[in-house]
């Protein structure tokens, strides 16, 4: 559109060598506006960067976090129009947005702005588009889609001068139709073995490049809320209240932590349970068995962080617990881990702070805080052939109570477990799968 490829190939196809009339405008510093954030439009704002251009873009639901990781400025629809030299439509077709561009939006743009649309037709008041290239505040305007498709052969919009038309061509490429069928099989076939689903549409909808920045705190999650559960007594009679806190330093607006509960449930769920859990029925299978889950923010005090959490807690309310270290302040059974080089760490047992990998199984044994612990828990794994992968010990103060934590490849048998057990300065032991 910008350098009138579409009419200078017809010209010149038509005998006429225009060089004069199709002079055309760059695209290098000018300001771009994505109208609508979602998958389509953040790669457009990727490239559009590349093109030189400076991108702000318009989505009520488009995490600042994600906009910002590209270098694209979140702004209001009405700075958007009003500030943009191109707009690029990339927004669904619903009754908020059928006609959002009309005679009162094109008024608030600059003149001579362009317009591209490959979204949805409906999103445009065609009538209102004529009108407005007509009196030339809309320069010119690309379009793939149209109000009704295809459109009338006598449309004032298709056959304007200084509109370029295709035939809702978008997706119509050899390389994009079989990438299509095979997101569409690998998506199923993940999602069918709980896997993260980016696209299921009763499911959290996180977009991917959220989903690869929050992916190792979704593991993070999921193994918490694992560990948790594993430490509740058979007779507490079923967890009722779960309480996930988050502790980031990023805005309300800009963490979408729909994901991460969804993870918890699951862990939390699976293992005492013989349904399959997954992103999409994990709120309806926490609500199936009476599972209360509340979520809580925490402000860290480091705004510069870059990593979205440095945090999450799991709390277990009114149940027992199997390993009375992990009871912390007000009763409740307490868990919190942080990720640490890209890898899930168990940072807090109780009042009790560890540092350990969330890989393999985890043995806890709360014990006196005296010298040499480590040596005789390691002597009795080693004489069983138990590989231990990590061991990270915190206590309350100095010489009163302590916890090991200790990372183990193969689960110890019943025997191994209780001579750690019969070491004197142990008062009690568990050991919890991953």
């Amino acid at each position: 559109m910008a350098r009138n490829v579409s009419q200078a190939d017809a010209a010149l196809k038509a005998g006429k060598w225009q060089r004069t009339k199709y002079v055309g405008v760059s695209l290098v510093g000018k300001t771009l506006a994505v109208m609508g954030f979602g998958k389509v439009g953040s790669e457009v704002a990727r490239r559009a960067k590349g093109l030189g251009m400076h991108v702000i873009a318009h989505d009520p639901y488009a995490p600042a976090d994600r906009a910002r990781a590209i270098g694209a400025e979140l702004v209001s629809f009405d700075e958007a129009i009003a500030r943009a030299d191109f707009i690029s439509l990339h927004m669904p077709l619903t009754p908020a947005t059928s006609k959002v561009f009309n005679d009162e939006s094109f008024a608030k743009m600059k003149n001579g702005v362009r317009i591209i649309n490959v979204a949805r037709g409906g999103v445009i008041d065609e009538d209102a588009l004529v009108r407005a290239l007509d009196s030339g505040k809309v320069a010119q305007a690309a379009l793939d889609v149209f109000t009704e498709e295809p459109p009338a052969k006598d449309s004032k919009l298709v056959l304007h001068e200084n509109v370029t038309v295709t035939p809702h061509l978008g997706a119509s490429t050899v390389e994009a139709q079989e990438g299509v069928a095979i997101e569409i099989a690998e998506a199923v076939a993940g999602a069918l073995r709980g896997e993260l689903a980016a696209t299921a549409v009763n499911a959290p909808m996180v977009p991917a490049e959220v989903m690869s920045e929050l992916a190792p705190y979704v593991s993070l999650a999921e193994k918490l809320g694992r560990l948790a559960v594993q430490l509740v007594t058979g007779d507490s009679g079923g967890i009722k209240g779960v309480k996930v806190v988050y502790t980031s330093a990023r805005g309300p607006d800009d963490l979408d932590t729909r994901l991460l509960r969804a993870m918890v449930t699951k862990g939390i769920v699976e293992p005492v349970s013989s349904t399959f859990v997954n992103l999409v029925n994990a709120d309806y299978t926490a609500k199936q068995r009476g599972l209360r889950i509340t979520e809580e923010r925490v402000s860290h005090e480091s705004p510069a962080a870059e990593a979205p959490l440095e945090s999450i807690q799991v709390r277990l309310s009114h149940v027992q617990s199997k390993f009375a270290g992990a009871i912390g302040d007000g009763g409740d059974i307490v868990l919190e881990g942080r990720v640490k080089y890209g890898v899930p760490h168990l940072t807090l047992v109780g009042p009790y702070e560890v540092d350990v990998s969330l890989e393999g199984n985890l043995i806890l044994c709360r014990q006196v805080d005296q010298p040499g612990m480590i040596g005789k828990v390691g002597k009795i794994l080693g004489e069983r052939n138990v590989n231990i992968s990590f061991m990270s010990v915190g206590r309350t103060f100095r010489g009163k109570q302590a916890i090991m934590a200790i990372g183990v490849d193969e689960e110890p048998d019943k025997d191994t477990l209780e001579n750690i057990g019969h070491i004197p300065a142990i008062e009690e032991f568990v050991f919890l799968e991953l």
